[in-house]
């Protein structure tokens, strides 16, 4: 049962990780084009999307 809670769990921050990088788009742009700042939502996603897959199995 607490399996099924920890995957939800990880699974509801992922989208909300994906959710967040989606809003930031245009904030990331901003910053790399006029300020020379990388914004990492990509990574962010990236990782918590492994960890769920690895709940997962």
């Amino acid at each position: 049962m607490f399996d099924r809670i920890r995957s939800a769990a990880i699974f509801g921050i992922h989208q909300a990780t994906v959710a967040i990088g989606i809003s930031l788009f245009p904030v990331a742009v901003f910053a790399r084009t006029h300020l020379g700042i990388n914004v990492p939502v990509g990574r962010l996603v990236e990782t918590t999307g492994e960890v769920y897959e690895r709940v997962e199995e």
